[in-house]
């Protein structure tokens, strides 16, 4: 994980010719030109922008203003109130909670009769307390509080109070397993589980009915989980398979590239965004907190992710970026002729531009990325003949000057285009994602998790909470487009050459234009060649 964030938190996006993890280059033009098909953009929304912002529905007292998935306008207010005063510990400002011990938040997170937490609340807590504490351990003290506070093991404990309160446990226990099912990946978490769900469903059919729902909805997540891990083992594998064919039988790539596949920009990149939601889809919200937890200070213990990850798909994603990089600059350094490079140049340049306006900014940046890596950028002839002027407008709109400001505009219209959606096209979000992580790492860096008197800073884990509830909004899009089975087998296993292969590849179709260029071409060939 170390040399994971290294690498993902040193990607800046410096000239053309430099090492490709998320890198591009820029020149300023004034706007991407629209596409000669009619088809949703991102533009034409910003108008409207601020007052959309401005007219967002009221939250509950405890929770800062923010939208997306974890708005609480839909609550039955009476029901659902709050209890400020509940439990000692907590404190707020403006009605807005900001720190509180861990204890205090804990008890907080706990219904009653006449309480059930904010559903903001519950999200933030939930996200941010693994921080502090293990999920297993908050779920035991979880359950031994309620069963403590509502007497639920009690035979003589009041039946109506219980009837009162096992549907917000229940609900509770839901929200927890819907949103965080990466999380009952440990047994130890399933244990308490099922004690506490035993001792609510012992009572009443209708309870039975709900923790069997619940129960039966977990165990789905967590299938799913499985299996699409298993198809990532597998695909992975007949990638390295056809990369190791390619190096035994190098010509037999000629009579097979993207081009030949499929020649129309739009539908790649509608086969690309399939990719791009899908393995969005996997991603947890607590891979985000576990990918930069520290060690408590005023934890004994090791930190609470330290002993083993339950799923690593935030991984996979950016691994996903960099194939697609390291394919769109294989796909461009392959071909013989020059003229044949510069045409899928042209076409990637294509593909890149109708993922900007289907709104998939991670596939536009891995294609910017790869059309800069050194070996293709070197190849001067070839790009003598590319038509560079729609690349230049895509650059642009990446630039990551004054912090992405072009970027960070398209991707506000993106998401307004998207709350405002006619139809399910018009959903489509997905951010550039390196960048995402780190305004999160930023966020988490920038920040004390404790205040000095020990107690957590809540108001940093609201603003976490916002930026990840975003994503969580954006995941759950489903793809509009029809599966091409042909173009995404192809996307996911054809071989892409590593930077020394693609080096080779590059001297190979262009020759090296000075001493240290024939040096390395010589190394190359000596190193490379020799083990076929």
């Amino acid at each position: 994980m170390a040399k994971f964030l290294a690498e993902l938190l040193g990607c800046t996006l410096p000239d053309k010719g430099a090492p490709p993890l998320f890198e591009c280059w820029s020149q300023p033009h004034l706007g991407l030109r629209p596409s000669s098909k009619q088809r949703p953009t991102i533009f034409g929304t910003f108008s409207n922008e601020r007052a959309l912002f401005d007219n967002r529905p009221d939250n509950m007292p405890q929770t800062p203003p923010f939208t997306g998935q974890l708005n609480t306008s839909g609550y039955n207010k009476n029901l659902y109130q709050t209890k400020e005063e509940g439990y000692p510990g907590l404190f707020y400002h403006d009605n807005n909670l900001v720190s509180g011990s861990l204890e205090a938040l804990i008890h907080h997170l706990l219904p009653t009769v006449d309480y059930y937490p904010d559903r903001t609340y519950i999200f933030t807590f939930l996200l941010s307390s693994r921080l502090f504490i293990h999920p297993y351990e908050l779920m035991s003290k979880v359950c031994h509080l309620c069963m403590e506070q509502q007497r639920l093991g009690d035979p003589q404990a009041d039946k109506l109070r219980v009837r009162k309160i096992a549907p917000k446990i229940v609900q509770l226990l839901t929200e927890w397993t819907e949103t965080f099912p990466y999380d009952f990946r440990d047994e130890r978490m399933m244990r308490s589980l099922k004690e506490l769900t035993h001792r609510l469903a012992s009572g009443d059919e209708v309870y039975r009915k709900a923790v069997s729902q619940m129960s039966q909805g977990l165990i789905r997540r967590l299938t799913v989980l499985s299996q699409y891990e298993e198809a990532l083992v597998k695909i992975n594998a007949t990638a390295a398979e056809r990369l190791t064919a390619l190096k035994a039988k190098p010509q037999a790539s000629i009579q097979r590239d993207m081009l030949s596949i499929c020649n129309d920009p739009f539908t790649v990149a509608q086969q690309l965004t399939h990719i791009e939601l899908e393995r969005l889809s996997y991603i947890g919200p607590e891979e985000f907190v576990q990918a930069f937890v520290r060690k408590d200070p005023l934890d004994n213990d090791k930190s609470c992710f330290s002993d083993h990850k339950k799923a690593s798909n935030l991984e996979a994603y950016v691994e996903w970026f960099n194939r697609l990089s390291y394919l769109v600059a294989t796909e461009i350094c392959m071909p013989v002729k020059k003229k044949h490079r510069a045409r899928v140049i042209e076409f990637f340049i294509d593909v890149a531009r109708e993922c900007f306006n289907i709104g998939n900014f991670n596939s536009l940046m891995a294609i910017i990325s790869g059309m800069n890596m050194s070996p293709v950028s070197r190849l001067k002839k070839t790009w003598s003949k590319v038509k560079t002027a729609k690349f230049d407008i895509l650059e642009h709109q990446m630039d990551p000057s004054s912090n992405f400001y072009n970027y960070r505009t398209a991707l506000r219209g993106a998401t307004q285009r998207s709350i405002t959606a006619n139809s399910s096209r018009e959903k489509i979000v997905i951010p550039f994602f390196s960048l995402l992580i780190k305004d999160i790492y930023f966020l988490n860096e920038g920040c004390a998790n404790r205040l000095q008197n020990g107690h957590i800073n809540f108001e940093k884990f609201w603003e976490l909470a916002k930026q990840v509830s975003e994503f969580m909004t954006w995941k759950k899009v489903e793809c509009p487009f029809e599966k091409d089975r042909k173009i995404l087998q192809y996307l996911l296993t054809a071989p892409a050459f590593n930077e020394d292969a693609l080096y080779l590849a590059s001297y190979e179709s262009e020759g090296p234009e000075n001493n240290m260029e024939k040096d390395r071409w010589k190394s190359l060939r000596s190193t490379l060649l020799s083990r076929v």
